[in-house]
């Protein structure tokens, strides 16, 4: 007897892959720091220097759309197994960031060229760790967080439990990250409270509109029907 073909709601399907892509290329866009324009004059209001942050932010912002869009559509059980299963792209990366890292480089590639990909496909074992354990404890915090607020006030105010459960999250990956990266290396407490206050920022001005976009874009897409496999 031939198996019925399995149908997977075509938004889950093109937000997983989504999602995966993002995992990767966070770690990428993380080695460069990125000045915030006005939102970098926030920060001598509270006694720090102009803000900048990491833009791998941009990317781990829209792990949390991707990830409360997901739990939104789909509930918090599929939401919680996607970002368990970010584990795997997260990791693998990190294993052939370090294999090619160590590879020798060709003969005839240029120095300057060379010497960048080796400083941004570099890292130290805590970067790694920091990153991984970062990751999962604060993406499960948002779709924690987003998931109980709906369960709380139904499913209105969709703007604002995207956004609480965004700055919560990002306070506790900030922490988590530049703790176990950096401790111990250099004094911490000033970069800690720069970040913080960046990624509280950039999560209540950005994740609002866009969980909209991306829970739109969900049933539009779950509106062409589910997509099968054989």
């Amino acid at each position: 007897m031939q198996a019925k073909p399995l149908a997977i709601p075509r938004s889950l399907f093109f937000l997983s892959i989504f999602y995966g892509g993002m995992v990767c290329i966070a770690g990428v866009l993380g080695n460069k720091q990125v000045s915030l324009g006005p939102i970098s004059l926030i920060g001598p209001v509270f006694g720090l220097g102009p803000l900048a942050v990491e833009a791998g932010i941009f990317a781990f912002l829209l792990l949390v759309v991707v990830s409360s869009a997901v739990a939104e559509l789909h509930g918090r059980t599929v939401a919680n197994r996607l970002v368990q299963w970010g584990f795997v792209p997260l990791i693998v990366s990190i294993i052939l960031s370090i294999i090619v890292h160590a590879l020798p480089a060709a003969t005839d590639m240029q120095p300057e060229y060379r010497d960048a990909i080796q400083l941004v496909l570099g890292g130290t074992w805590r970067i790694w760790l920091g990153g991984i354990i970062a990751y999962g404890v604060s993406q499960t915090l948002n779709v924690t967080i987003f998931a109980a607020l709906k369960g709380r006030e139904g499913s209105h105010l969709l703007w604002f439990r995207a956004g609480l459960a965004s700055v919560l999250s990002q306070i506790v990956d900030t922490l988590l990250f530049v703790t176990i990266a950096f401790y111990g290396t250099f004094p911490i407490a000033e970069l800690l409270a720069g970040q913080m206050l960046a990624k509280v920022t950039l999560s209540a001005i950005l994740v609002p509109p866009l969980i909209y976009v991306a829970v739109g874009f969900g049933k539009w897409l779950d509106r062409m029907g589910a997509v099968a496999t054989e």
